[in-house]
């Protein structure tokens, strides 16, 4: 039997290049996404960094469990939060120090930057004290952008409990948000006496 060149077999499908190709073509593509994911689940770029480096390892060793035809940046969201909740885990048991580093503001930017910098230390402080599963839901939601359903998969949930903590977790925040606007408030009026 003799085949046209059209239907031959392509030898680098059976070593399965292209589909490793393209796999890393999206791993590249989520990278930013699974960044701010992982600084939103530990609040530290540097972990976010290291957590983000492990989830690529994991993936790649793990090409082969990835199902074709399914969202590949749910897939990844997953194993960051799989190793982040690993990570607290292993802290838990070892009692390590959980305290995250705060970054030093630059004292010669301009006022409105320092305000800016501040006000963005305050909501993240406040994202971590979140518990933990409503903090990565309102990562994936509101800074992912994927929707319940989307969400709901990732965590492997169902997308009423989504919801739910979803709404918990902006109330919350909120709440944090109002009490330290207070506290500064009170602060500013002592000072200008």
């Amino acid at each position: 039997m003799r085949w046209k060149h059209e239907d031959a077999p392509d030898p680098a499908a059976g070593r399965g290049e292209p589909a490793s190709a393209r796999f890393s073509d999206q791993l590249i593509a989520t990278l930013p996404r699974l960044r701010r994911f992982a600084r939103g689940l530990t609040g530290s770029a540097s972990e976010a960094d290291d957590l983000v480096q492990a989830a690529c390892e994991r993936a790649l060793t793990r090409e082969h469990q990835f199902q074709e035809g399914t969202r590949f940046d749910s897939w990844m969201f997953r194993i960051v939060q799989t190793i982040w909740i690993d990570q607290l885990r292993a802290r838990d048991v070892r009692k390590e120090d959980g305290e995250i580093i705060e970054e030093r503001l630059g004292t010669d930017a301009p006022v409105r930057w320092t305000e800016a910098r501040l006000a963005l230390g305050e909501v993240r402080q406040a994202v971590e004290r979140l518990p933990e599963d409503h903090r990565a839901v309102l990562m994936l939601v509101t800074v992912e952008g994927l929707s319940y359903k989307e969400a709901a998969e990732v965590v492997g949930v169902p997308v009423g409990t989504i919801m739910s903590r979803l709404a918990r977790a902006r109330i919350a925040l909120q709440q944090q948000l109002d009490a330290g606007a207070g506290i500064r408030r009170s602060a500013r009026n002592a000072t200008a006496q």
